[in-house]
C-alpha cells in the first residue's frame, strides 16, 4: 500500500475549506500589488509566436511520471471531472498585472487525487502543445487556488490566452501558468522549462521580486 502524500493532505483540507467558505485568505502584503508591478484593465498577449490550433476532438492531456495511475484525457473526460472556480489575480513579470481574473476547470487536487503522486515526486513539469515547458514545485501546484482552466470569464479561453486548457497558479508569476497545456509529468528532480534555462527563476514568487536567477 502506498504511503499518503501528506503535502498533498494538506493542502486538499485547504482548498476544502476554501470550497466551503471557511477559508482565510494569507496576507501577504499590505498592498495588493505587489513591489515593481503596475495594474492593467487589459488582458496583453504574450506567448512564443507559435499559436497551434488544437482541435477540441485531438486534444489529449497526459498526466503521468511518479504517480501511481497516469491517465490520458480527451476533451470530454476533462470536462467531466469536478469543476471549480476561482477569482484571483494575475502578475506578469514584464511588470504589469491583472486583478479579479475569474477561471473555471479543473482544479490541480483534483488530478492529483486520480494519478495519485508517489511520495519521492517533488516537482511537476507542464509541457504545451507549442513547445514550451515550465517548472514549478510541487507545494506550489498543489496550492488552493491551482488549476487546469478551460475558461476565462465564463466563456472558453480563446487561442490567443493558450486555449483550450491553460495551467493556472496564482501566486507565481505568470510564466509558469503554461499555455497550450498537453501534459503534466509528476518529478523527483528539478527540471528546468523554457524560461528557467533562459535565466529566469525558478520559483517566481512575485511578493519577493522573484524574476530572474
Amino acid at each position: 500500500m502506498s504511503t499518503p502524500n501528506p503535502t498533498l493532505i494538506e493542502r486538499k483540507e485547504r482548498w476544502a475549506r476554501k470550497m466551503s467558505g471557511k477559508a482565510k485568505p494569507a496576507v501577504r502584503s499590505t498592498d495588493r500589488l505587489p513591489p515593481g508591478q503596475h495594474l492593467t484593465h487589459g488582458f496583453p498577449i504574450l506567448d512564443l509566436g507559435v499559436k497551434p490550433e488544437i482541435t477540441l476532438a485531438d486534444w489529449r492531456l497526459e498526466v503521468g511520471g511518479l504517480v501511481e495511475n497516469p491517465k490520458t484525457f480527451t476533451w470530454e473526460e476533462f470536462n467531466a471531472l469536478q469543476q471549480f472556480e476561482d477569482v484571483s489575480d494575475f502578475h506578469c513579470v514584464t511588470t504589469w498585472s491583472k486583478f479579479d481574473c475569474r477561471w473555471r476547470g479543473v482544479a490541480f487536487f483534483t488530478l492529483a487525487e486520480i494519478v495519485k503522486p508517489k511520495p519521492e515526486a517533488r516537482h511537476v513539469l507542464f509541457r504545451s502543445y507549442d513547445g514550451y515547458s515550465t517548472n514549478v514545485r510541487l507545494e506550489d501546484a498543489l496550492d488552493d487556488d491551482a488549476l487546469i482552466a478551460t475558461q476565462f470569464d465564463r466563456k472558453p479561453i480563446p487561442r490567443d490566452h493558450g486555449g483550450p486548457a491553460r495551467v493556472i497558479i496564482p501566486k507565481l508569476y505568470a510564466w509558469k501558468g503554461a499555455k497550450f497545456v498537453r501534459a503534466i509529468e509528476f518529478v523527483a528532480d528539478d527540471q528546468p522549462g523554457f524560461w528557467e534555462v533562459r535565466g529566469y527563476s525558478n520559483t517566481a514568487d512575485p511578493w519577493t521580486e522573484d524574476r530572474f536567477s
